[in-house]
């Protein structure tokens, strides 16, 4: 469909191409795994875990922390409290994000004994202060993952007054995770698999909201369900599809960013090196990057072997960084296919 400029509360203009995008994921998208994705798509969005406001402002960690190449990159937050999350906002824009996304979309039971994720469903008004409060200390973009629905309430209409008290804040960017979320019965992991996807909730959002940006999200795994999905929609955001076969985002840098320009599977491997030896210096271990690449060469000749190899020498906790040294001697002999082709 046709784009039109995105404008932000403030009238500027949203820059951030979010035709498609990486989505958050627990304990898969941190700063490594965003490394390894971006050598092989220059244009796709990729987002951090979510990170409470309490880490955030609390926490002994720098849990801002991220590396200027991994960008576009959005920071999603997870939290309730109206004055927290603009401080997190606040603290985004200074350390160079481009966007700030709330999680309304979280099923799980820990997310809800705190008060954020899906269950914030049910509190339209508290999520749209929340929403005021962020974006009255920033200029960057702040957008919303949300679901459906929840538990019993999945009609479109309670979807469509979620999304216009929304709206009325000032926001312009609605991701929507196109299934319902059952709070407090299913496991996160059944959450993403159990309630049935109902895209058209999505598609008539964007009939009814053609002014807002709205990105679908859930189920997605092909480049051509992405050309169906982007002609109703403004954007693609895939999750778990990306991380177990991660060079379909090269697949998408070609074929959705008309990007010929894209790397081998090998290529990819040779790139993402000097930047594992500058991290195991720092003290970074081997295997907290390295498990993020197992999926490379999904569908391929040698992903048997390539699997194998880093399980067992490069994904286990005490792996030696000389093994690094190995790796490319491992797929250039032993059959790899290294080839640009499209993922299987």
């Amino acid at each position: 469909m046709n784009r039109k400029p995105l404008i932000n509360k403030d009238n500027s203009v949203n820059l951030v191409d979010r035709r498609f995008s990486v989505a958050p994921m627990l304990d898969w998208t941190d700063r490594h795994c965003r490394t390894f994705h971006r050598k092989m798509t220059k244009h796709t969005v990729l987002y951090t875990e979510m990170i409470t406001t309490g880490a955030i402002l609390f926490g002994r960690g720098d849990y801002l922390h991220f590396n200027q190449h991994e960008g576009p990159v959005a920071l999603q937050l997870g939290g309730s409290d109206p004055e927290a999350l603009a401080k997190c906002a606040k603290l985004a824009g200074e350390r160079g994000y481009d966007e700030i996304n709330l999680n309304l979309g979280c099923p799980s039971k820990k997310v809800q004994k705190n008060k954020f994720g899906a269950c914030l469903m049910k509190e339209p008004n508290l999520v749209a202060d929340c929403l005021s409060k962020m974006q009255s200390v920033t200029k960057l973009p702040v957008t919303i993952k949300t679901r459906i629905g929840y538990d019993d309430t999945e009609d479109y209409e309670n979807l469509h007054h979620f999304i216009s008290t929304l709206k009325s804040t000032g926001v312009k960017t609605f991701i929507i995770h196109a299934r319902k979320a059952i709070l407090g019965k299913f496991t996160p992991k059944q959450n993403l698999n159990i309630p049935p996807l109902k895209y058209d909730f999505v598609y008539r959002l964007k009939k009814d909201f053609p002014n807002e940006e709205i990105i679908i999200n859930g189920g997605i795994t092909t480049t051509d369900q992405m050309k169906d999905h982007l002609g109703k929609v403004d954007g693609v955001m895939i999750g778990r599809a990306a991380y177990h076969t991660p060079y379909l985002l090269a697949d998408i840098e070609r074929d959705i960013f008309n990007n010929e320009n894209v790397p081998s599977r090998q290529d990819v491997i040779e790139q993402l090196l000097p930047y594992v030896r500058e991290e195991i210096k720092k003290g970074t271990r081997l295997n907290q990057i390295m498990r993020h690449t197992l999926g490379l060469f999904h569908g391929q000749t040698g992903s048997s072997f390539w699997k194998r190899y880093l399980s067992e020498n490069m994904c286990v906790r005490d792996a030696d960084v000389k093994k690094i040294d190995h790796i490319m001697d491992k797929i250039k002999y032993n059959n790899f296919d290294t080839s640009v082709s499209q993922s299987a």
